[in-house]
């Protein structure tokens, strides 16, 4: 993600209007959005066999701040379109603002997750405990690690949003990372219903 977003900023040009490295960076938007539609495509085609066709699965208790994070993240997607709105609307000061907001409440989620993990631990569910805390683990892990890569694109354009004096930001790059982390948003509100409906 980081590579991607990174070659949208050098190559879309600062009047923010669509041309030929717009349509490629969006592109290779959707190729890696497909790239992770298989992936948990497969983990959750993985579970439900899993889930399915056993007799030894047990539901595993789920930490209540998984609702605390969901309801984070949910509100960094909000932040993130109040920017762009802003942007929209050539105040950028508001944008900033909004922006680094999304950017900050992603970090928190992330530290929320570690925080979910750690309360896991502390009640002896580990990795091997049982298939259901197996799967919750992996599919929570891959996609903290995906969100990972989203925070990196927030954090950077709202330093970089900091430092324009001229000109207007990069629109390919802020879409972009906007959009891939609204994506990262619907999966994550996909595991909770596959978590809690199945698990």
């Amino acid at each position: 993600m980081g590579m991607l977003v990174e070659s949208a900023w050098e190559e879309s040009g600062g009047s923010g209007e669509p041309g030929a490295s717009r349509g490629a960076s969006f592109i290779g938007l959707f190729v890696l959005l497909a790239a992770c539609i298989m992936v948990f495509g497969a983990f959750t085609g993985a579970f439900v066999f899993r889930r399915g066709l056993s007799d030894d699965w047990a539901s595993m208790p789920k930490p209540p701040i998984l609702f605390v994070n969901t309801a984070v993240l949910l509100a960094s997607s909000f932040a993130l379109e109040m920017a762009r709105r802003a942007l929209k609307a050539g105040i950028r000061a508001k944008f900033n603002s909004w922006w680094s907001a999304g950017a900050g409440l992603g970090v928190l989620f992330l530290l929320g997750q570690a925080l979910a993990w750690r309360q896991l631990k502390d009640l002896g569910i580990y990795v091997a405990t049982s298939p259901s805390s197996s799967f919750f683990y992996v599919l929570t892990a891959s996609h903290a690690f995906h969100l990972v890569g989203g925070v990196a694109a927030l954090i950077y354009v709202a330093v970089e949003s900091l430092r324009w004096s001229q000109g207007p930001p990069r629109r390919t790059f802020i879409d972009i990372s906007a959009i891939f982390w609204h994506f990262l948003d619907g999966l994550w509100v996909y595991l909770m219903v596959l978590f809690y409906v199945w698990g």
